[in-house]
């Protein structure tokens, strides 16, 4: 009834007042607050802690999905790191490559004749089998990193580390190459046409470092610009069709391989490219002034490229995440027709992205015409820009990750004649290698499982616990 009251308190005012309700000495709980909602204290110290997180200390709703169900731990603590950093992309990179290297080792034990021998009698001596195979990965990984790193066997420590400026060889063109795919991967666009940025750079680059005689210095600016621009043009063109078009770019970078290469192998059975009184397809040497000179001397082929490829990754790096072009670029790549939305000129990137890309691979028909052959012949380009293609997958189509990864598969190279010399193991082994790398880093999710690294199993495994008052939030 509206006329009853309730009875007054001992202190004279009436049940229930404005006064009673925002009393602080009043003891609420037996009855809630109307402005908090009551969370039951749950019997794990743990779960409390991540409830009263959930929760904002009560002031808020518990979440729709219990915060135990959402993680187990309390956010950002330390096991919550580690996790972040072994299930990483960088971190599961590492881990296919070591993968591939045992599986890799697997492979060369098949090859050794004492792994043969010892598998006629295996039942019998299990342990000589798997010592023999052991011994067979191991002899020949050893050789591959003296042959790529460090030769303890060699005199002095110029041929010690004759290896690694080895290495550091052959890795200069990979770098650059790879670099040039992995800006145009950030940006969505697949630059499948690395091989022919880097011939059309060669032939540009050779035809003005012997072709033309200049002073020391400006010769060799101008054979550096030259392959530059002979690169860039063969990436812009792809891009102008690309963008004015719409025809696919790997289709378009595909097919203008091809051009290039028989384009080079034209152009060295004519006059103006092939070497005077020779019939094979070479080309002049170029003079002295055009070529880069040696870091350590003559006596290593270790030359200035290698230097222009770590400044090229910087710049590539300050491009992609210190500049407004890179910033268009990643945009692009992320969503085109959300770019397009906010103002970005997304046929002006895709060209753009394109011509730097080929430029970057032109670097690397430089550092072969003008570094390590000094000569043009149609093998100019070798596999390096299919290569660049692994190595930009391997870095995640970042700078230094293309960086690493092109020292890596440098030293895959350069150790691999070594490798076949001392164990006979055959070199085709390390090629088998590189493509297991490449097929661990298209699959993530088979590296995790293998390595037990999967982040949504122990979610999945949490979510699926029966639900309680402490997983629930107190929620009725």
């Amino acid at each position: 009834m509206t006329d009853q009251h309730e009875p007054d308190q001992p202190d004279g005012k009436p049940a229930g007042s404005q006064t009673d309700r925002h009393d602080p000495d009043r003891n609420d709980t037996d009855k809630p607050h109307p402005d908090r909602h009551h969370v039951p204290k749950p019997a794990d110290e743990e779960t409390a802690a991540v409830v009263s997180l959930d929760t904002a200390g009560g002031a808020m709703e518990p979440s729709a999905v219990p915060a135990t169900a959402q993680s187990g731990k309390i956010p950002g603590g330390p096991e919550t790191l580690v996790r972040r950093i072994f299930t990483g992309s960088g971190m599961v990179s590492v881990l296919a490559v070591l993968l591939a290297l045992v599986l890799g080792g697997l492979l060369i034990a098949l090859t050794d004749k004492q792994v043969g021998v010892t598998s006629t009698y295996l039942l019998a001596r299990p342990t000589d089998f798997l010592a023999a195979v052991g011994n067979a990965a191991t002899r020949s990984y050893v050789a591959l990193f003296q042959g790529s790193v460090f030769n303890p066997r060699s005199s002095g420590s110029g041929g010690q580390f004759a290896p690694l400026l080895e290495t550091l060889t052959i890795a200069t063109p990979l770098i650059t190459a790879g670099l040039g795919v992995a800006l145009a991967f950030r940006a969505g666009l697949f630059n499948i046409g690395a091989q022919g940025q880097i011939i059309m750079a060669g032939i540009l680059a050779a035809w003005a470092g012997f072709a033309l005689h200049l002073p020391a210095g400006l010769h060799l600016l101008l054979v550096l610009v030259a392959g530059i621009i002979g690169g860039a043009v063969w990436g812009g063109v792809v891009g102008y069709l690309k963008a004015r078009t719409g025809a696919h770019e790997v289709i378009l970078t595909i097919m203008f391989n091809y051009i290039a290469l028989y384009l080079l192998r034209y152009l060295l059975n004519t006059p103006a490219f092939q070497r005077p009184g020779e019939s094979n397809p070479i080309s002049p040497i170029l003079d002295a002034t055009a070529v880069y000179p040696q870091i350590f001397g003559s006596q290593y082929r270790l030359h200035l490229g290698f230097l222009l490829a770590v400044a090229t990754t910087v710049f590539v790096w300050w491009l992609l995440n210190r500049s407004t072009v890179g910033f268009e670029f990643r945009a692009v790549g992320a969503n085109p027709k959300a770019a397009l939305t906010a103002g970005i000129n997304v046929s002006r990137s895709t060209i753009l992205v394109m011509a730097i890309a080929g430029g970057l691979a032109g670097l690397s028909g430089v550092a072969q015409v003008a570094g390590t052959e000094k000569v043009l012949t149609d093998g100019v380009a070798a596999t390096y820009g299919f290569d660049a293609i692994t190595v930009a997958l391997l870095g995640r189509s970042t700078p230094w990750g293309t960086f690493a990864a092109g020292l890596l598969f440098g030293a895959f190279r350069a150790g691999a004649v070594q490798m076949q010399i001392q164990t006979g193991t055959p070199i085709d082994i390390v090629l088998v290698v590189q493509s297991l790398i490449v097929l661990f880093i298209a699959a993530p999710p088979l590296v995790r499982a293998v390595f037990g690294l999967n982040p949504r199993r122990r979610k999945q495994a949490t979510v699926g616990k029966p639900k309680t008052a402490a997983t629930t939030g107190g929620a009725a």
